[in-house]
């Protein structure tokens, strides 16, 4: 199935032919099913154990399956011809083939040493030895530049955080509010230092442009740290990672100095600068006690939860 979804020149008789004897879980109507597209699905379901091994592939199964049957009314309606459609199969076949190169550029990094992952640890104390949670209560709030100058006085001379928010409340400034408990991990690293100073009752003000402002009060927070042996498998994945990053955009970068790149049309003059390439793809594994690592961690910290 893989094969049909990402290839246009792929045709479903030549995966089939792929298919040795006994690698067959399933046949619908005239097609079979390979227990190498079973395999690639269920590596990609969250939540697989030794424990339920059995009944996540009898569901990624039946996923294959009723995927099968879609696929084949595309076919009877000739779907698989039309434009739309085969624009979006080279797109993903672009995509694939263009994140398959860029994890192979990310092999090959040096893992971190023992001391490099005991000096990360030592160096964030707000995400490990002084780890907390904290209770949040989040205020969006939307104004020209002197209705939030009123926010900021209000804000100062407020006593505690009910007496902010009720105030908010009772006004006609277009606000949103939120409130939840979060770990450091989840914070923003640029954020973090800012917020484990910050005692219980008081806030953080982040202007979001012009006519924005966000403002974080504090509620409550509690001392949750973590050992360093704990956080260890995910420092290094953590280290790990940003090394493949890096790796991959001073390839990219290099790749691109030795291209003969041409723009046209609204593109030939002031052409933006290319986006950083994307991040060697697969989530980084959890570790030990739960301890993992985010997607964005490079933006919101260490998962250790």
């Amino acid at each position: 199935m893989a094969c049909a979804l990402v290839s246009v020149g792929c045709s479903r008789s030549e995966a089939n032919a792929s298919k040795g004897s006994g690698q067959v879980v399933a046949k619908v109507n005239k097609e079979e099913l390979s227990v190498h597209q079973l395999n690639h699905l269920l590596q990609r379901t969250p939540g697989v154990t030794a424990e339920n091994a059995d009944a996540a592939a009898r569901a990624v199964l039946e996923r294959l399956i009723s995927q099968e049957l879609a696929i084949q009314q595309a076919q009877e309606l000739k779907l698989d011809r039309s434009p739309a459609v085969l624009q979006a199969l080279d797109a993903a076949r672009r995509d694939v083939l263009a994140r398959a190169y860029l994890d192979k550029m990310g092999e090959g990094v040096a893992k971190p040493t023992p001391q490099e992952i005991s000096s990360f640890y030592a160096e964030r104390p707000a995400l490990f030895r002084q780890r907390k949670i904290y209770n949040i209560q989040e205020a969006n709030v939307q104004g020209s530049p002197d209705e939030l100058a009123s926010v900021r006085e209000r804000l100062a001379g407020s006593r505690t955080p009910a007496e902010f928010v009720g105030w908010l409340r009772a006004g006609k400034l277009r606000h949103q509010l939120t409130q939840g408990t979060v770990a450091a991990e989840s914070l923003p690293l640029e954020l973090l230092d800012r917020m484990a100073a910050l005692p219980d009752g008081q806030a953080l003000l982040l202007p979001q442009g012009n006519s924005g402002l966000k403002v974080m009060l504090l509620l409550r927070s509690e001392l949750a740290p973590v050992d360093e042996a704990s956080a260890r498998p995910a420092i290094e994945q953590f280290i790990t990672n940003e090394r493949r990053r890096l790796k991959v955009e001073s390839d990219m970068k290099a790749l691109r100095a030795a291209a003969k790149v041409e723009t046209f049309g609204k593109f030939a003059e002031g052409a933006a600068a290319p986006a950083a390439p994307a991040a060697p793809t697969g989530a980084a594994p959890a570790a030990s006690g739960g301890d993992g690592l985010a997607g964005d961690a490079v933006k919101k910290g260490l998962g250790l939860k």
